[in-house]
């Protein structure tokens, strides 16, 4: 019997700042949190951020996913968590849509489009279970991954790849704050894993 793949957790998130102007530069951020279970080391966890002067936030969304599943070494399960819906429904519905009628919109040309195809292969190398979160609703991951994009997008850095996380760091204060008290970084034993449709190849 084949050893199942990796299964890692992705936690992203992005960031626009200024997205009310039109006559100014946005600076923008993507970021996020990934983890998987080492059965001797407990979770083990890597940051990564981007940013990009001028910007919008659904570049953002698709680069909050396109960094991570880049870096993984091998095909893996990966759970990706995200509050863009933009993104989420983009994998899950749009693109499916779009491959078949020739990478077009019926109603024009596909937003970022360079992006998604730059996704797409990325993507297929792994079984991906596309999630959505509410946004700025207590979820932990997602709101460190809201921290780390906005301070990319306002310090205009990046980590340059997958880095050290200080995951365990944030969330400690946090929970002096009395935030988040809820949260146990307890092994994924009983996860259900289901993976989304596999992106198209072309």
């Amino acid at each position: 019997m084949e050893e199942p793949q990796p299964l890692v957790f992705i936690y992203a998130d992005e960031s626009c700042l200024g997205n009310q102007y039109k006559d100014r530069a946005r600076p923008g951020g993507a970021a996020g949190l990934l983890e998987f279970w080492h059965p001797r080391k407990g979770w083990v966890r890597r940051d990564y951020w981007t940013s990009e002067p001028d910007t919008t936030n659904n570049r953002m969304a698709i680069r909050s996913a396109t960094i991570p599943l880049a870096a993984l070494k091998q095909p893996s399960r990966v759970v990706f968590t995200s509050d863009s819906r933009y993104l989420v429904d983009g994998m899950t519905q749009w693109v499916h849509g779009w491959s078949a009628r020739g990478w077009k919109r019926k109603d024009g040309e596909i937003e970022n489009l360079e992006l998604w195809k730059a996704l797409m292969p990325v993507a297929g190398r792994h079984e991906v279970q596309w999630r959505w979160v509410k946004g700025h609703a207590g979820h932990p991951q997602n709101e460190y991954a809201n921290y780390l994009a906005t301070r990319s997008a306002s310090r205009q850095d990046q980590s340059g790849g997958l880095v050290d996380s200080k995951f365990d760091d944030w969330i400690r204060e946090e929970q002096e704050k009395e935030r988040y008290l809820s949260f146990f970084a307890l092994p994924p034993d009983k996860f259900e894993f289901k993976p989304s449709r596999r992106p198209p190849t072309r």
